[in-house]
């Protein structure tokens, strides 16, 4: 009976138990049950949207993730610009000088000598290219200044004498308007002095790691891409080390070639120049292949400071002709030496090119109209690379970068 009567209280215990594990169960569904209308009435809602609707959705906030991360890096190179943009000329001239050192060390030249002779080899050419040019300034100052003066005049008397019908008193009061405008604004010119000695100290600060950075390519550039490659994971290091050496092949490809299409502007309009005795004919060829660099405008607006010259010293009959042979050389850019010769080395539409140079003026001046092209046809073949799945059958590059 003792038994009995312990058994029971254990059984009303277990009953107990299970009642209120019962009702503990009850309560957690009774919880649950808003979030399950929830989740019914987001699932019904979107049922309701249609599917064109969650489509733009998805990629529009896909979209602002990408053009927010853009930013952010936008605004992180524009901080350290004066570090990045001679970083980039760094790259760009040693993808040029790259291959003269290579094959200077393939025929038995010490590799420190096969480094030097192409720096040296770049600063003869820039100090020749100067010294033209200032030899030709300087042996034409005399004529230039006299043409100038006349120039003046002929202004002035057209300001007299056409539609303007403007009187000496005018003229006058005009040119002291502008002077005292000018004084006016003495405290913006002595900023702006004090500017120019900031930018002559930047740009002689880039000049310096433009050389370092360049010395160091050529010393140890495929090192240095090792290490870049070690960065990232190790299963994304193939597809990464592909990319990066196609990209290189692509960016060394654009460099001799923007070269060709520079030097072809340059001879071309230049010489055009010289037969029609333009002043300054070979400062204008150099600047033309400077300018030809940033491709379709540069050409362009150096091409048409020669049009103006003419134009100042020539009359408007040689500027009419300089104009024409401008037109010429461009026109065998655009429809020669762009399709068959850019288009197969660099495959980027000229669409896209003159969009790339828009925005990249745009964004970063004269800096980001020079490396705009550059940076859409490296970027373009290293997306066609790591899309295309080559990397996963051969880890190993088809083309790598010269040891360096």
């Amino acid at each position: 009976m003792s038994n009995s009567g312990d058994l029971r209280p254990r059984s009303g215990f277990f009953v107990r138990r299970r009642s209120s594990v019962r009702r503990t169960g009850q309560s957690s569904e009774s919880s649950l049950a808003p979030l399950a209308q929830v989740a019914t009435s987001v699932a019904s809602t979107s049922g309701s949207v249609p599917p064109g609707m969650q489509i733009a959705g998805a990629w529009a906030w896909r979209i602002l993730v990408i053009a927010g991360a853009l930013a952010v890096l936008l605004y992180v190179v524009a901080q350290f610009s004066l570090v990045v943009i001679p970083l980039l000329v760094a790259v760009i001239l040693s993808a040029l000088l790259v291959p003269f050192k290579n094959f200077l060390v393939r025929h038995g030249w010490p590799k420190w000598l096969a480094i030097v002779v192409p720096l040296l080899t770049v600063f003869i050419v820039i100090g020749a290219l100067a010294f033209l040019v200032a030899t030709q300034i300087s042996s034409g100052y005399g004529d230039l200044k006299t043409q100038s003066t006349a120039s003046y005049d002929a202004f002035l008397d057209w300001l007299k004498h056409g539609p303007l019908q403007l009187s000496d008193d005018q003229i006058s009061g005009y040119v002291g308007q502008a002077w005292a405008a000018l004084q006016a604004d003495s405290s913006a010119l002595v900023s702006g002095a004090l500017s120019l000695g900031t930018t002559v100290g930047h740009v002689l600060t880039g000049v310096l790691l433009v050389l370092f950075s360049t010395i160091f390519i050529l010393i140890d550039g495929a090192g240095i891409w090792n290490w870049l490659v070690r960065v990232f994971p190790k299963r994304a290091r193939a597809a990464v080390d592909g990319a990066g050496k196609s990209g290189w092949n692509t960016l060394r490809s654009f460099i001799r070639v923007q070269i060709l299409v520079a030097f072809v502007d340059a001879v071309g309009i230049g010489l055009g120049a010289l037969i029609l005795q333009v002043p300054l004919a070979i400062p204008i060829a150099v600047l033309v292949f400077l300018g030809s660099f940033i491709p379709v405008v540069g050409a362009v607006l150096t091409g048409a400071l020669a049009v103006f010259i003419a134009l100042i010293y020539n009359g408007w009959v040689v500027a009419l002709i300089m104009l024409g042979v401008l037109l010429l050389v461009q026109q065998i850019e655009g429809h020669v030496l762009q399709p068959l010769v850019m288009g197969t080395a660099v495959k980027v539409h000229p669409l896209a090119v003159v969009l790339a140079v828009a925005g990249g003026s745009i964004i970063a001046g004269i800096p980001g109209a020079f490396f705009a092209v550059p940076f859409i046809a490296v970027l373009n073949v290293m997306i066609k690379y790591i899309a295309s799945g080559l990397w996963r059958e051969k880890p190993e590059p088809r083309e790598p970068i010269p040891d360096a």
